[in-house]
């Protein structure tokens, strides 16, 4: 009897320790972000003095037990309010082509929050990670984290985070940027988020299903579903000209591999402005022969033509002109200025 009695003894003395085990890790058994409920703000500062303030639609995020938060940022999906601007957000400046998703990862300690339930909120100082148009850089964040409820934690900056655009390889799309809207944009972002995480009933199954990223935004931000209409049409192509993301081999007209991303979008586009003649114009530096710049910026203007046809565009809705050297764009006198120039360039026609 007394042997049985211990027994009993030691089986409820496991389950209450493995009970405050779990009780003193408040991440247990993991917290998934509610995107409605969540936001991510950016600030940009133009021409010295005027302010915007934009954000994303699309943002996922997880807790893990072990207090790794991670939330991933959809790009396609950043909303400045007016819709030519999100599109120069993802073409010129992002590249989201390449560059589709932004990822921020905190490890917290769970040791360290483990009094949350008692005091409800926390400052704390703490080293993140974003991974941004393909560069990861580590940095400090003033974060605080309030314990809504049982099943409610919110994650928010308390300062600003200040992120500056070189650090990413942002400068040159930062320039595309301002001569496409022609302003001047201060390098650097404040950025500011609130995220809301709740409790996770389901263990590391769920937690895999939380995490996964849509392919798609959830909302484009201001983006239209189905054909766009013929200001979109005109101001999107615009927009992909001066993205330089076309590239050949040197002295060719052969595509290469690094310009298909680009070119995808193109066709999506093309195939959602029915109706519509798109021309396609190459243009070269002024080094070499006149009559051999005119030759090889029709054969470039004619393969992205012929890639255009790949993916399933109509014949006769894509057209190729070549222009030679005759209408720079920059100096020829500087490499910068010659890469300018070496460039596809669309337009929209009626058909």
């Amino acid at each position: 009897m007394m042997q049985f009695i211990r027994l009993i003894a030691c089986l409820v003395t496991v389950s209450l320790a493995t009970l405050v085990q779990a009780q003193d890790n408040p991440f247990d058994p993991g917290w998934v972000l509610e995107p409605e409920a969540s936001s991510l703000r950016f600030q940009s500062v133009k021409n010295q003095s005027k302010i915007e303030s934009s954000s994303f639609a699309t943002i996922t995020g997880t807790i893990e037990p072990s207090g790794l938060a991670t939330v991933n940022i959809l790009l396609d999906s950043v909303d400045t309010k007016v819709d030519l601007r999100n599109v120069r957000m993802r073409f010129l400046f992002f590249e989201t082509f390449k560059f589709p998703e932004a990822t921020i990862t905190v490890q917290i300690d769970p040791a360290d929050v483990a009094d949350l339930s008692q005091v409800r909120r926390k400052r704390m100082v703490l080293p993140y990670t974003i991974s941004l148009h393909g560069i990861s850089q580590t940095l400090e964040a003033d974060l605080a984290l309030t314990l809504i409820d049982d099943d409610l934690v919110a994650v928010s900056t308390n300062e600003p985070i200040t992120l500056a655009v070189s650090d990413f390889a942002l400068t040159e799309g930062l320039e595309k940027l301002q001569d496409a809207a022609s302003v001047e944009i201060v390098p650097s972002t404040t950025v500011t988020f609130d995220f809301i995480f709740k409790r996770l009933s389901g263990g590391s199954d769920a937690i895999v299903t939380a995490a996964a990223t849509p392919e798609k935004p959830a909302s484009a931000a201001l983006e239209a579903e189905g054909d766009f209409s013929l200001e979109a049409c005109v101001g999107r192509f615009e927009i992909l000209s001066r993205s330089g993301n076309i590239y050949f081999a040197p002295g060719s007209a052969r595509l290469t591999a690094a310009s298909r991303p680009l070119l995808d979008t193109v066709a999506d586009i093309v195939q959602r402005c029915p109706g519509l003649v798109i021309q396609v114009g190459g243009h070269t530096d002024s080094l070499g022969p006149d009559e051999a710049n005119q030759v090889l910026s029709e054969r470039r203007a004619a393969s992205v033509v012929s890639f255009l046809a790949e993916k399933g565009i109509a014949s006769g809705r894509v057209i190729p002109f070549g222009f030679g050297e005759k209408r720079p764009v920059a100096s020829n006198d500087t490499p910068k200025g010659r890469s300018q120039n070496r460039r596809i360039e669309f337009s929209v026609g009626n058909s």
